[in-house]
């Protein structure tokens, strides 16, 4: 990934515009990322990722459906001889 001034990259946009279609660009600011310009591909790639990734809630942030099924599962009886270990 190569990184571009934001001055430098407003100014030859044409330039990064066919550029990203092979890599990603880092846009800096004073000498920090601050965003990166991607291809429609690797942004597709990225929202199918960030949709498929697993959610995490605060307790009381579960939803209704799930403080259900969480009330009413059980162990299978395979797993009994771990209750021992609970002791």
């Amino acid at each position: 990934m190569i990184e571009v001034p934001a001055t430098k990259f407003v100014k030859n946009f044409g330039q990064y515009r066919e550029q990203v279609q092979r890599e990603a660009i880092a846009i800096t600011s004073h000498g920090r990322t601050s965003g990166y310009f991607l291809s429609e591909h690797e942004y597709m790639e990225y929202l199918q990722l960030k949709a498929s990734s697993r959610k995490t809630y605060n307790v009381s942030e579960l939803p209704d459906e799930t403080i259900s099924a969480l009330a009413t599962v059980e162990m299978d009886s395979a797993h009994d001889h771990l209750n021992s270990l609970m002791d």
